[in-house]
């Protein structure tokens, strides 16, 4: 069996220009080098390789077959169940305990025509940018002055989860805040995920998916319009900032990449915290040593996503997969699997899987984290205002001092007191209030 140690053994990745120096790019991107930035910025700056022939708008509605949901619960009911994990915790994954009762639940009690009749209350539309059909909801406020925004979602997630923010942004009077508040949500499906058209060839990376992003907007006919992301969605909103689109006025991030680039190569391979560092500053460096400990998911998706192919066959496979995104997440999830919900229920876990499930989507997905050489974590380079929540659970927790330095157009910082890797579907109220604040200067 081949020992990974090293991310050498991704050397065909290429970041810098020369193979060498990708190797600590990382199948995520987690790092970058001196001249990241640059090489970026050229990815960046490269044209579609196609236009799409028509820009129409099409209203899109999804609806399971009876055969397809009856074959997910028979295949649920078959799993054929590995041996009980021989730790008392979850250092070695997702324990079996946790799995089987996420299962029975989705064989007996979990009801997806619920989900479907949810996301089929919003409006939903397909487009065809640069050759490949891009789904999104678009959720319009009654308020006249709502601020136009876009909200990119990551891995393992997808619409569904930013589909919690739509009621206190949308409609802020309800959910206490002002008409002055409000928001249009333009809720994309990136790439191969949810409803959107999978590639059937190379180059979906997150800078192309950042030009898709911004033509969607221009399409849809807004001249003054905002972004958010979380995960992968902030990556692509950096990147969309990079390209100053008309009428982007702003984005707010809630997984800033902010590390300074000498500082997360040190933390990659393991290195002691550098000296002379605030206390939130050498919290973050602890942090970032832990979460590059746990990115297994993230170098096989990166290095061999094709091999994951069992994803696409085992309901139960897709599941355990999905939930080890990260050790405080999976604890969470746990916790609500077990009957102490904290944010997001085994229903709202159910529901993002289940999407994946029937859109056959784990592998194309998957294919994002081969596609990409964008640094992760890292300063981007962005010069439009920004505006960054730092959760306590994130993966890291952006410093102020480091999110100053990154965005030099920072408009607003805040550390909520509670809420994790997946800020919009644990806490959509804590980030909705966030992001309100965010652009309530960006306005005018």
């Amino acid at each position: 069996m081949r020992k990974v140690t090293h991310p050498d053994l991704l050397t065909r990745r290429r970041l810098c220009g020369a193979a060498a120096a990708t190797i600590a790019a990382a199948p995520l991107g987690l790092l970058s080098c001196s001249d990241g930035n640059k090489a970026m910025n050229e990815v960046a700056e490269k044209k579609p390789a196609a236009a799409s022939a028509s820009a129409e708008i099409r209203p899109f509605e999804f609806k399971a077959t009876q055969a397809d949901l009856a074959d997910l619960k028979r295949r649920i009911e078959a799993t054929r169940w590995p041996e009980r994990e021989t730790v008392n915790d979850s250092t070695q994954g997702v324990q079996l305990a946790v799995m089987k009762k996420l299962a029975d639940h989705w064989a007996k009690n979990y009801d997806w025509r619920k989900t479907e009749a949810r996301i089929n209350s919003v409006p939903n539309f397909i487009t065809n940018i640069d050759g490949l059909d891009i789904h999104f909801m678009h959720a319009k406020s009654k308020h006249e002055n709502a601020l136009p925004l876009l909200v990119a979602h990551g891995w393992p997630g997808s619409f569904v989860e930013q589909m919690k923010l739509i009621g206190p942004l949308t409609d802020p009077t309800a959910h206490g805040g002002t008409e002055a508040d409000a928001f249009h949500l333009i809720i994309p499906s990136m790439p191969g995920y949810g409803f959107s058209g999978k590639p059937t060839a190379t180059g979906w990376n997150p800078p192309r998916i950042a030009d898709a992003y911004n033509e969607l907007m221009k399409r849809l006919g807004y001249t003054k319009w905002g972004a958010q992301g979380g995960d992968w969605g902030a990556i692509v909103v950096d990147l969309m900032a990079l390209k100053k689109p008309p009428g982007l006025v702003g984005i707010h991030t809630n997984m800033a990449g902010v590390v300074p680039p000498e500082i997360d190569q040190a933390m990659f391979h393991g290195q002691a915290i550098p000296e002379g560092l605030s206390e939130e500053e050498r919290h973050c460096c602890e942090q970032l040593l832990f979460t590059y400990k746990h990115i297994g998911y993230a170098i096989m998706m990166g290095d061999r996503p094709q091999t994951l192919t069992g994803l696409s066959d085992s309901p139960v496979g897709l599941a355990a997969f999905m939930l080890d995104h990260d050790p405080k997440s999976y604890d969470m999830i746990a916790r609500s699997v077990n009957g102490t919900p904290e944010g997001l229920t085994p229903d709202d876990v159910l529901d993002n899987i289940t999407l994946f499930w029937l859109t056959n989507t784990p592998i194309s997905a998957a294919q994002l984290y081969w596609e990409n050489k964008t640094p992760y974590f890292a300063v981007k380079g962005v010069t439009i205002p920004v505006a960054v929540s730092a959760f306590p659970d994130e993966l890291y927790t952006a410093p102020k001092s480091w999110s100053e330095k990154a965005y030099p157009k920072l408009v607003y910082y805040n550390r909520p007191a509670k809420g994790g890797h997946y800020a919009a579907w644990e806490q959509p109220a804590l980030l909705s209030k966030d992001v309100r604040e965010g652009f309530k200067t960006l306005r005018g």
